[in-house]
């Protein structure tokens, strides 16, 4: 089975989420997304498939969110792309791919599901 996780080393659930996986006896594909981000089709395609909104796709906390005044409920999905695009920091994580879909694993016990 091949997954992925778009994953953040420093992240709590992100690690448990990885290790979650790693218990299954699969070795995941890591992508570390601060290093390298997903381009924007692929986001707006992991966003899609893991049935969110790409609000819900945003990391909310932290001071980047809140310095780039990204909870103005006016702001287009275009806009909170770019910001995502510039600021990978933004995306929520950990995302997870396997062949039975993929899903924002929060928390991280949400990975059992397509598993």
């Amino acid at each position: 089975m091949s997954v992925i996780i778009y994953h953040n080393p420093v992240c709590g659930t992100s690690r448990k989420t990885l290790e979650a996986i790693r218990a299954t006896g699969v070795e995941p594909v890591v992508i570390e997304y601060l290093k390298t981000p997903p381009t924007r089709a692929k986001l707006q395609e992991l966003i899609a498939k893991a049935g969110l909104t790409v609000r819900q796709a945003m990391r909310n906390k932290g001071d980047l969110y809140v310095e780039l005044n990204l909870a103005d409920e006016s702001l287009s999905d275009d806009a909170l792309l770019d910001a995502m695009m510039a600021h990978p920091a933004l995306i929520e994580r950990p995302l997870v791919v396997t062949p039975k879909g993929v899903r924002l694993c929060r928390p991280s016990e949400l990975v059992r599901e397509i598993l």
